[in-house]
């Protein structure tokens, strides 16, 4: 037998210990109870609602009936020897005839319902007490239990998902639960996080029990529960720990145009200030260095080049080779392409170990660049066998940053 009492006291307990509204679990219940009911004494068709008094414990049942017409809804003779099989449907429909089948167990005419409600008018509902029942059963009471049960969990996932949804796409912290063939199960208390191997930046170790902060960039509902995903090679954990470390990055004053990021190796940011009194990059690097560093901390020792942005490629594209300085630079506007001099010293700078440099400039810029390397006034690619070796490592370079993956990466930089 269904004990209502009993339900008031777990209802406050759930409220309190899984955080889930209060309205919604009576809701739950309501539904449960209802359904209960239309299983025992219900008639086909027939529309049943309960109401549940929390302080009480008591519950009341309804009947409700949706108006219609002839135009609405189509009678049913069955004297006329018409087979009449109403279901437990609310809108059977005849082919060819877009009104609903008449159900008295469903349906109310407007003209009957005018006799109840001055008012009434089509679609409305219209409302009549059912005779409660003390005595359930056994087995309408476990197809409560059963809905009841269901729909908690729905609740749950539902606040879940409205709870961490706001969350999204920002840095949450948790305690590492497991560790399964190299991915990581973090711990929120009502949701599991999931750091897959290849969203996890490369060299780092992790124990149970750690701590961990990550890049929130999917909640995604699943039948075994919510799952976040997480990241921290992700180009945007880059962007929202600039948002921890720098208020002029969280308040917007100081904007992250662009971001190329080669996770636990090296990072570019392309900053730019709407404020004219506020230095980008000064912002992002702290006094004496210290907001980068704990970034970079955070990252576990990855390198972060901070970039001014600007309107003219020219400029952007030189910086962006940083901490190489360009001697000249000519822009290519249709095949977007930016042919660099440098000189001699500069080169290994400019290209970078195994051509990093070079190709996280590019990301950062959108621009394909091709790098020369200048001996006093001769271009080392001119003639000189050490010239025509430095020519052969760029052409190496150039090969690698494809159009293709310069265009990808500069649509990503854009959202």
């Amino acid at each position: 037998m269904l004990d209502l009492k009993v339900m008031k006291s777990a209802l406050l307990q759930l409220e309190e210990e899984r955080k889930i509204p209060k309205e919604k679990i009576i809701d739950a219940i309501e539904q449960a109870l209802a359904a209960a009911y239309k299983k025992d004494y219900g008639k086909k068709g027939q529309i049943v609602r309960a109401h549940f008094d929390i302080e009480t414990g008591e519950t009341s049942f309804l009947q409700v009936k949706i108006v219609v017409d002839e135009t609405t809804a189509r009678m049913i003779n069955p004297e006329e020897g018409e087979e009449v099989d109403l279901g437990d449907t609310e809108d059977i429909r005849d082919e060819g005839d877009e009104r609903v089948r008449f159900n008295p167990e469903h349906h109310i005419l407007l003209e009957d319902a005018k006799l109840i409600k001055k008012d009434a008018k089509l679609e409305d509902e219209i409302i009549f007490p059912l005779e409660s029942q003390e005595n359930y059963g056994r087995i309408a009471a476990q197809t409560a239990k059963q809905v009841i049960i269901q729909r908690i969990r729905e609740a749950e996932r539902g606040s879940i998902i409205d709870e961490y949804g706001n969350k999204e796409g920002e840095i949450i912290n948790g305690i590492i639960q497991k560790i399964e063939r190299g991915t990581i199960f973090v711990d929120f208390n009502r949701a599991t996080g999931i750091l897959p191997h290849d969203e996890q930046i490369p060299g780092e170790r992790y124990e149970r029990g750690d701590r961990i902060k990550a890049y929130l960039y999917l909640v995604e509902e699943t039948p075994r529960g919510v799952n976040l995903k997480l990241s921290r090679s992700h180009p945007k954990f880059l962007t929202e720990l600039f948002k921890i470390e720098a208020p002029e990055v969280a308040s917007g004053v100081v904007e992250i145009k662009s971001i190329a990021r080669e996770a636990g190796s090296r990072s570019k940011i392309a900053v730019h200030s709407n404020d004219e009194h506020v230095d980008p990059v000064g912002s992002c690097v702290g006094q004496k260095g210290v907001r980068v560093t704990t970034i970079m901390t955070d990252l576990n020792g990855e390198k972060v080049d901070i970039i001014p942005w600007s309107e003219d490629p020219k400029e952007f594209v030189a910086k962006s080779l940083s901490p190489a300085k360009v001697l000249s630079i000519e822009i290519n506007e249709e095949e977007r392409k930016a042919m660099i001099e440098v000189a001699e010293d500069q080169l290994s700078l400019a290209i970078g170990k195994g051509g990093q440099n070079v190709r996280l400039a590019a990301k950062l810029t959108g621009w394909r660049i091709d790098i020369k390397g200048i001996k006093g006034d001769e271009d080392v690619s001119s003639g000189e066998d050490e010239g025509y070796a430095s020519l052969a490592t760029l052409k190496e370079v150039a090969e690698e940053i494809s159009k293709e993956e310069v265009s990808e990466n500069a649509e990503e930089n854009k959202e």
